[in-house]
């Protein structure tokens, strides 16, 4: 994802209430205005409960 910083993230997930599913964060991204590369970013993703943003960016970068 080299268009994507974890801050552009971080960003997107700005309010999310943790932990949250995959789809609760796409929905927050989508209200946040993230562009489309971290909505693919996110999308990417497994499929599971993610304790607070540390664990989604680690999802993505590692």
């Amino acid at each position: 994802m080299a268009n994507v910083s974890p801050i552009d993230v971080q960003k997107a997930l700005h309010g999310v209430d943790y932990p949250a599913s995959k789809a609760a964060l796409l929905e927050a991204a989508d209200g946040n205005g993230a562009s489309k590369e971290v909505k693919d970013a996110l999308g990417g993703i497994a499929e599971r409960e993610y304790e607070g943003p540390t664990g989604v960016s680690a999802e993505i970068f590692d």
